[in-house]
């Protein structure tokens, strides 16, 4: 699982941007109120109702960056909280890319050298399934962190050419709802296969790996009456795929 500091670096950087918006409408509307009060010394009407306007709009886009800060605080602390074990309807897509952002922002404040492509792929005919958000969240942050960690040791190898690429997608597939988490890593041994989902084993050096991350993921799929594989080629990456069931 990824550690709590690089989720909370994840969070304060998503929070940063609408936060910059916030902050420079404000200073311009302060600007343009002060531009207001000389325009009504001069009794000019037309000038004084066109920065009301600009003020207005300003106003408008403050709006819309606070609720989109208050939006990721709202969905970050329901998902990082204890498990209510109760499902609800919930957006995967919405859960995959903002968790997607999160641990890529909260790996690169750890790590500045850290760096990958990020591409996505939704279906958005899945609408919203019931499920227990706070678990499905950590099955897909998990992924994800894992997928970042194996391209970054293929990286390590300097390899020619080699751009680190993760690929997060969803889409319908009989009655399931199908979620992809693909990297381009160096993949995982045949020889190990029968043992990732095993609790405590890891690939990781000590210190960096619980080795609880995918077995708790297997578990927590499971229960939802779903399933956990993987698919994966050595030199060539991974590919971790989670289905759900529609209806549940």
């Amino acid at each position: 699982m990824a550690s709590l500091g690089e989720l909370t670096a994840g969070i304060a950087h998503e929070i940063q941007n609408p936060l910059n918006f916030v902050n420079n409408f404000s200073e311009v509307n302060k600007e343009l109120l002060l531009e207001m009060n000389d325009e009504i010394d001069k009794g000019n009407l037309s000038e004084i109702k066109a920065i009301a306007k600009d003020v207005i709009d300003n106003e408008e886009k403050i709006n819309h960056h606070g609720k989109r800060a208050e939006s990721i605080v709202k969905g970050m602390l329901q998902h990082s909280r204890n498990s209510s074990g109760i499902k609800e309807p919930t957006d995967i897509n919405k859960l995959a890319d903002e968790y997607f952002r999160l641990a890529y922002h909260g790996l690169r404040a750890k790590d500045k050298s850290f760096n990958a492509t990020m591409k996505t792929d939704f279906d958005q005919s899945i609408g919203n399934i019931n499920v227990i958000p706070q678990d499905i969240g950590r099955v897909i942050l998990n992924l994800i962190t894992n997928a970042f960690y194996a391209v970054t040791e293929k990286k390590k190898q300097q390899l020619n050419g080699y751009e680190p690429t993760v690929w997060v997608s969803t889409k319908r597939v009989d009655g399931r709802v199908l979620i992809s988490v693909k990297d381009n890593g160096n993949g995982i041994p045949q020889k190990i296969m029968d043992k990732i989902f095993q609790p405590f084993f890891t690939t990781k050096p000590t210190g960096e790996g619980t080795g609880l991350g995918l077995s708790m993921s297997y578990d927590i799929v499971k229960a939802h009456g779903g399933e956990l594989k993987v698919e994966t080629e050595e030199d060539k990456g991974s590919e971790f795929i989670v289905l759900i069931p529609m209806s549940q």
